[in-house]
C-alpha cells in the first residue's frame, strides 16, 4: 500500500480515536460512569422501522432462549442498570440493523447512548449540544444552534400546524416526489416532511434541535398532560445530519408493554415478524428512577467532522469489505 492510500486511512483511525478519547473524557469529568452490556439478547427491538439480526445458540437448552438477537441499541440493559441503582451511565459501542446498507449507512455501527438521574430532556438536551459542539472543537469548527418545538417549527418552515392539519394538507407539498400513499399514517406523513423538505435544508454549520413531539411519536418517552398532550423527547440535528434522539424516559411498565404489543401490531400490518418482547425490562422498569437518556450516532458525528457524505470514509471497514 502505497503513502497516499496509508496516510487518509491512518488520519480515519486517528480521527475516530481522537472522538472516543474525547467522550471518555466527557463523561469522566462529569461523573457518568461508562459501562459494557450484552450484545446479544433473548428480547429483540419492536420497532417496525427497524429490522434486527439473529443468531441461533447451539449450547445447552438450559442456558436460556435458543435464539438471540443482536441489538439494535443498549437501551434495554441500561435501563435495568438504572433500575439496579448504577446511577449516570453511558456505553459506547457497536450495534447492528439488518437491511440498512448503503452511502450513508452500514449494518454495523457505533452508538453512544448515556443516562442521567433526575434530569428531564430538556437539560439532557443542553448537555448534548455541548457534547457535539466540543467533538466541533477538535476539528477547529463552530455551529450556531437552534432549538425549536415540533409544532412551531412545521408552523415556521411549511405553514402547516402538524398536530391539526388534515392528511391532505401533509401530503400536498410532497406531492413532486410521488410517494405511494398506501398504508401510510398521519405520522409517516410528518416524518417524509422531515426527511425529504426540512431536513436536506438545514444549514451544515448549524445544530438544529427540535423537541416536545406529537403524543403518537412518544417512542420511549414520557407523555407531558396537556391540550394537546406532548412526547417529551428530542432530536437533535448537525447540519442535514440526524444525530441524536433523547427521551424523558418513560418508566411505567404496563404502559411500556402496551407500546410494544403496538409495535408488534404494525409488524403484523406490514408482514414482518412479531419480535420477542424484553420481558425482563418490563420487570424491573417501575424501579428506574426519573432520568432523561440519548443515543448518538458516531458514524454521523464523524461524517460531518470529516465534511464526507459517504460513511465508508469514516470507517477501516465497511459492510461490503467486512
Amino acid at each position: 500500500m502505497d503513502t497516499h492510500t496509508v496516510t487518509p486511512f491512518r488520519n480515519r483511525l486517528q480521527g475516530r480515536a481522537q472522538l472516543y478519547a474525547l467522550i471518555r473524557a466527557f463523561f469522566a469529568e462529569r461523573g457518568v460512569l461508562e459501562v459494557e452490556t450484552p450484545i446479544l439478547s433473548a428480547a429483540g427491538n419492536t420497532d417496525p422501522n427497524i429490522e434486527s439480526f439473529n443468531a441461533p445458540f447451539s449450547g445447552h437448552v438450559d442456558a436460556g432462549a435458543r435464539e438471540r438477537w443482536l441489538r439494535t441499541s443498549p437501551e434495554h440493559p441500561l435501563k435495568r442498570l438504572l433500575a439496579d441503582g448504577v446511577g449516570d451511565c453511558y456505553e459506547l459501542g457497536r450495534v447492528f440493523r439488518n437491511g440498512e446498507a448503503g452511502e450513508r449507512h452500514n449494518p454495523e455501527f457505533t452508538m453512544l447512548e448515556w443516562y442521567r438521574v433526575g434530569w428531564n430532556h430538556r437539560q439532557l438536551m443542553e448537555e448534548t449540544i455541548m457534547l457535539v459542539e466540543s467533538a466541533l472543537a477538535l476539528v477547529g469548527r463552530r455551529a450556531e444552534v437552534l432549538i425549536e418545538g415540533y409544532r412551531q417549527f412545521f408552523i415556521d418552515e411549511l405553514g402547516v400546524d402538524p398536530l391539526h392539519a388534515q392528511i391532505d394538507a401533509l401530503r400536498e407539498p410532497l406531492a413532486r416526489y410521488d410517494i405511494d400513499p398506501a398504508g401510510l399514517t398521519r405520522d409517516d406523513w410528518l416524518d417524509l416532511l422531515i426527511t425529504h423538505l426540512l431536513q436536506p435544508a438545514f444549514p451544515r454549520d448549524r445544530i438544529t434541535v427540535i423537541h416536545d413531539y406529537p403524543a403518537s411519536q412518544s417512542a420511549l418517552a414520557r407523555i407531558r398532560p396537556g391540550d394537546p398532550p406532548m412526547a417529551e423527547r428530542f432530536e437533535l440535528y448537525l447540519g442535514p445530519y440526524e444525530l441524536a434522539n433523547g427521551y424523558h424516559e418513560l418508566n411505567d411498565a404496563a404502559e411500556q408493554r402496551a407500546r410494544f404489543m403496538r409495535d408488534n401490531e404494525r409488524r403484523r400490518e406490514r408482514g414482518l415478524r412479531e419480535m420477542p418482547i424484553d420481558e425482563q425490562l418490563l420487570a424491573v422498569l417501575g424501579d428506574m428512577p426519573d432520568c432523561a437518556g440519548v443515543a448518538l450516532g458516531i458514524e454521523r458525528l464523524l461524517m460531518c467532522l470529516a465534511g464526507t457524505d459517504k460513511i465508508g470514509d469514516v470507517l477501516a471497514f465497511p459492510f461490503s469489505r467486512a
